[in-house]
């Protein structure tokens, strides 16, 4: 097992706990700084690739929910503060943007954390990692969809568990605040405003699938084995006419990085130990009353200390300072919630190693003029996911090929006030890994691709009044290899290209119309360091990414590079004219890593 990367794994087993999860893959790189004269410039700014959140150009107010110093915050409370509605909401915004501001100085790991109010989740983000001169970083969401919830007092609550000593010194400190947007000319069409019921207006009501205060650690579930399943029982009103169920999911410990994890075969017939397994496929599922009604095959976001951390500075890895959510329609399900009666929801994760944290957010439509609704559920399939794997290896080197489908589909009608509508859902999922390793297990490559399409249609007994339809396409390729191991000392090479691709089409009836969206993102990066323990002694890293989003709401273009702390150029343009003179931009960012060649 010489300097295999399964050996190097074992040895981030040493590093302490960062939030509940072994720091597999952690490093720090702030000491390498410390003859550098530039740390007594002002701090780096450090910041994710995302289009720029389209504002209206009228008056705004906004409101301080937050202002805290998560110093040794591991194992203790969430911080929290009692949330009270600003006077400017006597009327309706049209867009809303929660802020989350931070700096930090001195060494520390990347840190996950998440932000409640009233139990929903409005962020999961990841920390930076900081350096002796300090950072700053600004995460801004558009939170519109959680109207229905500034419109209440309740607590607002962020958990990031750190942990401060004589060599990890870095404190966070943060503000979060949240801003109103008012746009007299086209706010949002709210249910029960005209005799169409809205769709894709914010929910009426939005109800938290997580763990209530008061605890010492996220409001997240927290699902340690991939028997684990963890639920809530919650009554929904009885005047319910949609519901869609959002997940957040993240990834830690043992599970970090799922997708390398070989078969467990391949561990137990090299005697290895301490090394995650179970294979690299991992579902997310979504169950009612035990039943699984969705599933979410993640993306997979890379942490600011994960695979090589010069990688990530300043600009950090696709969703790593906003964590997607997942989006699950269970509208054809509201014949069997709108008894009255508790219904248990509950997650589970297929392969998961410890630990994995989930919760959700149900969002919910009522019939403003009706105190009931009532439907049947007429259509359901959700039979199990088909996989299969294939291994070849002797000793530490060999291939392994993993591949999954799943298929979930559900129909039903629900009748209010608006008639009676029926609704249709359809997921489909397909996966493949491909898994190498080489150099009596020097060298590890995996090539990877999630697929993931979800529809909604909806009609009355006349016309259709609504349809939906995400496509998503996730694309990874990791090189990882490793030479000149001496105790804990040894070289690291690594090579990725990271993708999150998507397209959406919405029309509606009566409402927002037709729109559509199309994201093609694309981050390659290369780097290499010699590690000791787990600091990083010496090292380069650099990161191209190339963002393109066009749609009805505009467009967006990003061609930006970094190399160690400097951006070398960063082109962007806003206009839909002009995008197209960029041309093609993927040739300037290759998916293949040149490592691979004649594999």
């Amino acid at each position: 097992m010489a300097n295999s990367p399964l050996s190097l794994l074992l040895l981030f087993y040493l590093i302490p706990f960062s939030n509940a999860h072994h720091p597999r893959f952690k490093f720090t790189t702030s000491h390498l700084l410390a003859s550098n004269p530039n740390i007594f410039f002002s701090p780096t700014t450090f910041f994710e690739v995302t289009r720029p959140i389209p504002l209206p150009k009228t008056q705004q107010c906004s409101q301080l929910l937050l202002q805290h110093d998560f110093g040794y915050t591991y194992g203790k409370p969430p911080a929290t503060s009692y949330y009270t509605p600003p006077s400017c909401l006597t009327q309706t915004p049209s867009r809303i943007v929660l802020e989350w501001h931070a700096t930090c100085q001195g060494r520390q790991f990347d840190r996950i954390f998440g932000v409640w109010l009233g139990g929903v989740e409005l962020l999961r983000s990841c920390t930076a990692e900081p350096r002796p001169n300090g950072i700053v970083w600004t995460v801004r969401k558009d939170v519109t969809r959680y109207t229905s919830l500034f419109y209440e007092n309740s607590t607002f609550a962020v958990h990031l568990g750190n942990l401060v000593d004589s060599t990890y010194t870095g404190v966070y400190h943060v503000n979060v605040s949240v801003y109103f947007y008012f746009d007299q000319k086209r706010p949002y069409r709210q249910s029960g405003q005209y005799h169409i019921p809205a769709f894709s207006s914010p929910a009426d009501l939005v109800m938290p699938i997580s763990r209530s205060l008061p605890l010492n650690d996220g409001l997240w579930f927290l699902i340690q084995n991939s028997t684990d399943i963890q639920s809530k029982e919650i009554s929904i009103p009885s005047n319910a006419y949609r519901a869609v169920v959002e997940v957040y999911v993240s990834f830690h410990s043992d599970d970090e990085g799922w997708y390398i994890n070989p078969p467990n075969d391949y561990i137990s017939k090299n005697n290895i130990t301490g090394l995650p397994g179970n294979g690299a496929f991992r579902e997310v599922t979504l169950r009612l009353d035990e039943n699984v009604v969705g599933a979410v095959w993640p993306f997979t976001v890379i942490y600011t200390g994960g695979v090589n951390p010069l990688l990530w500075r300043p600009i950090t890895g696709i969703g790593s300072f906003n964590l997607p959510s997942y989006d699950i329609e269970i509208t054809p399900f509201l014949g069997k919630l709108l008894d009255g009666k508790p219904h248990k929801f509950g997650f589970g994760v297929t392969h998961a190693l410890d630990v994995w944290y989930v919760d959700a957010n149900l969002h919910l439509w009522l019939d403003q003029k009706s105190s009931k609704t009532k439907g049947t559920l007429i259509k359901y399939e959700a039979p199990e996911y088909a996989t299969s794997v294939v291994s070849k290896f002797r000793g530490l080197d060999g291939k392994f090929k993993t591949e999954a489908d799943r298929i979930i589909c559900s129909a039903g009608w629900v009748e209010s006030s608006y008639g009676k509508i029926s609704s249709y859902v359809a997921q489909e999922l397909h996966f493949k890994n491909f898994m190498r390793f080489k150099g009596n297990g020097s060298i590890q490559l995996v090539n990877q691709t999630i697929q993931a399409s979800s529809s909604t249609y909806a009609e009355d007994s006349f016309t259709v009044i609504y349809t939906e339809e995400l496509q998503q396409y996730f694309p990874l390729y990791l090189y990882s290899g490793t030479a000149d191991k001496v105790g804990d000392t040894y070289s690291l090479v690594s090579e990725l290209s990271l993708g999150f691709d998507q397209k959406q089409v919405i029309g509606e009836k009566g409402g927002m119309g037709f729109r559509f969206g199309s994201l093609t993102n694309l981050q390659t990066a290369q780097g290499n360091m010699k590690v000791k323990g787990n600091l990083v002694t010496s090292g380069v890293g650099s990161t191209q990414q190339v963002y393109k989003y066009e749609g009805t709401d505009g467009c967006y273009f990003r061609n930006v590079s970094s190399r160690n702390y400097t951006i070398l150029f960063d082109k962007s343009e806003d206009s839909c004219t002009n995008l197209g003179r960029w041309g093609a931009f993927n040739e300037s960012v290759p998916i293949r890593s040149s490592y691979a060649k004649g594999d």
